[in-house]
């Protein structure tokens, strides 16, 4: 029985009749008579992304640029400075339509830092939801050699059957964020206790406390354990996508005896991933590995961008089997365990993770990420009652072409009757964008 439901597992939903729309959208992003810019920094970002395809694939939404423009002001041309804001936590985009525009309006252009989570998850409006997905499903794409890599990895693993793989999350900023100590040796307490205080807020947490409500990171072993219990036996082919594991081998030793079939991004060999120098080639190729497998099993999925961002890019791109571990739930069974109560261990397991989705369509609750399920706001019908449902044709990208290429060329002409010799030395003030 157990094995016969591993190999329903190693399956997705692709009968399913819907697929992932490429909704038409305006190019304002505040609704007003502007362009919004992005400019893209120097940054990591262009290490890892082909970034001639993200300005292309969102030129209809917002106008991209490479550099900044020089301004004009008192016969002296000066690179045009923005003004730094910090945007709060989840701010709704009438923030951005009020606070934000009138500093655009004022200075000229202005600098967004930080930048994560700072736009509110709801939003009421459908097309910037859709947005968010055409950015991270089909504007962000890696440079080629990331993605060949990627792809040589998971078809040497498919060629010796299916593969899952697994973001293990058992690195020490995320065990000190957790603030689940109570495991490691007193050695590495004092070594989490110091990151925590070095990096985050101040805050009394009981690691037993922590662990029952969920929000410490499953250990190898317990990882192990569910798959095993599952009915995943020593066979399965499994790619890691993982840090420095903390605690080293001790940790992983027993789910290597329990599945010693793993591999991680070190098999292409030495030097295949050093070219880029700021060490994020080998996490892209993690993404996009994890992307490509046949089951994906996330062990701590937030905070984690990493693994909440691949539960929705694999159930957007057909539903693909995610297993998604309720560490609520299985925490008081694995502490039954550790205290010699192990009778019907693997039956409460198989109870606990065979109430899941496992990827397949569901309507988002919260407090479900819009990152992780983005239905339905970013999905269309084949056979939609709703015309605003309806799968956009084939041909999506020349419809853009000849609806928005007249009102390209209005924009042009309207730019080259503008005069900018009329900006003032304030466009020249705060930070400069290089």
């Amino acid at each position: 029985m157990l094995h016969s439901l591993q190999d329903n597992l190693f399956g997705n939903y692709n009968d399913i009749d819907f697929t992932s729309s490429l909704a038409l959208q305006d190019c304002s992003w505040f609704g007003v008579d502007f362009f919004f810019c992005i400019y893209v920094r120097a940054s990591g970002f262009v290490d890892i992304y082909d970034v001639p395809h993200f300005i292309k694939t969102l030129k209809y939404d917002v106008r991209i640029v490479m550099s900044v423009p020089k301004i004009t002001a008192q016969g002296k041309t000066k690179k045009l400075r923005a003004y730094k804001i910090d945007p709060p936590r989840d701010a709704p985009v009438t923030w951005y339509r009020t606070t934000a525009l009138e500093k655009i309006r004022k200075y000229g252009a202005i600098y967004l830092t930080p930048f994560s989570h700072r736009l509110a998850e709801k939003i009421d409006d459908p097309e910037l939801q859709r947005l968010r997905c055409r950015v991270n499903y089909h504007a962000l794409r890696f440079k080629a050699n990331i993605m060949k890599t990627s792809s040589d990895i998971a078809n040497k693993l498919r060629s010796e059957g299916h593969f899952m793989s697994i973001h293990l999350r058992f690195e020490l900023d995320m065990l000190a964020y957790a603030g689940c100590f109570d495991i490691f040796t007193p050695k590495e307490q004092e070594i989490l206790l110091k990151y925590r205080k070095e990096h985050f807020p101040e805050k009394i947490l009981v690691p037993r406390e922590r662990r029952l409500i969920g929000k410490c990171p499953l250990t190898p072993e317990e990882v192990g354990l569910i798959l095993r219990a599952m009915g995943f036996d020593n066979t399965t082919w499994i790619y890691l996508a993982s840090g420095k594991i903390f605690g080293g081998k001790r940790f992983m030793k027993p789910f290597r005896a329990m599945f010693p079939r793993l591999e991680n991004h070190s098999m292409v060999g030495t030097g295949k991933l050093e070219e880029n120098a700021r060490g994020l080639a080998g996490s892209a190729v993690d993404y996009m590995v994890c992307l490509l497998s046949d089951i994906f099993i996330p062990t701590y999925d937030g905070p984690s961008n990493f693994a909440n961002n691949l539960m929705g890019h694999r159930l957007y791109y057909g539903f693909q089997t995610t297993i998604t571990p309720n560490r609520m739930a299985l925490a008081p069974i694995f502490m039954d365990r550790e205290e010699g109560h192990a009778s019907g261990f693997e039956k409460r397991v198989r109870q606990v993770m065979f109430n899941t989705y496992f990827g397949a369509p569901h309507k988002r609750i919260h407090p479900e990420s819009f990152y992780t399920n983005s239905w339905p706001e970013c999905f269309c019908q084949t056979k939609a009652r709703n015309h605003a449902d309806h799968c956009p044709p084939d041909n999506v990208n020349d419809v853009l072409e000849s609806q928005f290429q007249n009102k390209e060329d209005i924009g042009v002409e309207a730019n080259n009757q503008t005069d900018f010799t009329s900006q003032t030395e304030e466009l020249a003030g705060g930070h400069e964008l290089s």
